[in-house]
């Protein structure tokens, strides 16, 4: 009864970071079997992803419809996608870096190549296949405004959703008097009901994280990972270098916030994202923290974390970084500053308009991988430790999207005196 009461008093992350870690015996043990647990994690990753496009839609329009000066959301606007694009540029170049400097890619002998093209080449040339298929920039940025918005919604088309939102709410703000003062009060009583339900749904986060890793650790091939293991150690010391330094020195300069603080109210979006391994499924919670735990004001969260959870993916564009210098070691090719350039460019743009999902930043590898010369069939050789990567790089792609929000409150004066102890954490 004792260790059920103090269960019951625990810490909402520490209950998560609990099941995190019983997930792994939990999936030595049942080996294969594991995915006998996996419905249990999937139903967690659909409760949130539930919730994702009603919060995102009713917040941004609140958001934008209470701003009443339209100059501001432009200014919003243009830091959080100046300031995304430059982090993004960033983390690739220390992809880039530290691949050419530890040359993960000459460990790997033709044996452990070859076995790899045939574990992998099948889902190799279907994500080639894929990215064959990806529309281009002019018709990604036309296809931002849609057709039909109640179709954008149905499909959770984000950029889509994120638009007609912003729109809708800017044409609120012109309605003369108080006319419109009920369709926003009414938005504002779905995002706080949505809100009391990502509460509802993270009561089940530990069973979920553990069902979810425990299936991961089940189908992971020990094999795989240790012929891997340099090229994931690169990857992981590049993602965590781009987090401690990078991040960390953006919201001590830019918002005067301490870095362990800003990790700490984000950690229980931290644990979701590395679960689940994807960011539009970590954005309720990401959105709560933000705001409850790092005094992030709704008008800002609500527009610059669903924007970052669509376009800004700095983990997936230092691991692509890693991944096509680490390719073409293997088959020998020699990148030169101008491939590098190109990588760091063409990897940018590939970052935009990427879908928060699992696994879609194999997609788009393959088009930065075209660009600069290196066998698209490359990406065979990483798809054994792709998933628990995904994992990782999940984790700094949902924090670069905290730390953008933070900065941009603080540069508008709408970050809350919630630190040092004067507020309490959100979850």
């Amino acid at each position: 009864m004792n260790i059920f009461k103090r269960w019951m008093g625990t810490k909402l992350h520490t209950k998560i970071l609990a099941g995190l870690v019983a997930g792994v015996p939990l999936g030595l043990i049942l080996g294969p079997d594991a995915g006998v647990v996996e419905p249990v994690g999937t139903i967690f990753i659909r409760l949130i992803r539930m919730i994702v496009v009603p919060l995102v839609f009713s917040s941004l329009f609140v958001g934008t419809a209470s701003l009443g000066d339209i100059r501001k959301l432009g200014r919003i606007g243009l830091k959080t996608l100046s300031y995304y694009i430059v982090t993004t540029a960033i983390a690739i170049s220390i992809g880039v870096l530290i691949a050419g400097v530890f040359k993960p890619g000459s460990g790997i002998d033709a044996s452990t190549r070859e076995t790899l093209f045939k574990s992998y080449q099948a889902e190799a040339l279907e994500n080639i296949d894929i990215a064959s298929h990806k529309p281009g920039i002019v018709e990604t940025l036309t296809g931002i405004v849609p057709e039909n918005p109640v179709e954008s919604l149905a499909e959770a088309n984000m950029l889509q959703i994120i638009f007609f939102a912003l729109l809708f709410g800017i044409a609120a703000t012109l309605v003369p008097g108080d006319r419109a003062r009920p369709l926003i009060s009414f938005f504002d009583a779905v995002s706080e009901a949505m809100i009391q339900m990502v509460h509802i749904v993270m009561k089940m986060a530990p069973l979920g994280v553990m069902a979810l890793i425990a299936a991961v650790v089940g189908r992971f091939g020990s094999e795989i990972l240790l012929s891997l293991l340099s090229y994931s150690l690169v990857v992981i010391a590049g993602l965590l270098l781009h987090m401690g330094v990078i991040y960390s020195t953006a919201v001590r300069v830019f918002a005067g916030m301490s870095p362990l603080e800003f990790f700490r109210g984000i950690r229980p979006a931290q644990l979701i994202a590395f679960s689940t391994s994807s960011s539009n499924a970590t954005l309720p919670v990401t959105i709560e923290c933000s705001q409850k735990n790092l005094g992030v004001s709704e008008e800002v969260s609500s527009f610059v974390l669903p924007l970052g959870a669509t376009i800004n993916m700095d983990g997936t564009a230092l691991y692509q970084g890693v991944a096509t210098v680490f390719i073409a070691q293997v088959y020998g090719i020699d990148l030169g500053l101008g491939a590098m350039v190109t990588i760091v460019l063409m990897a940018t743009l590939a970052s935009i308009g990427t879908a928060g999902v699992p696994g879609v930043g194999i997609i788009t590898l393959a088009m930065v991988l075209e660009t600069v010369g290196v066998p698209l069939e490359g990406i065979a050789l990483i798809l054994g430790v792709d998933r628990l990567l995904d994992m990782c790089r999940t984790v700094v792609n949902i924090t670069g999207d905290a730390s953008a929000a933070v900065i941009v409150a603080a540069s508008e004066g709408d970050l809350a005196a919630v630190r040092s102890g004067r507020g309490s954490e959100a979850i």
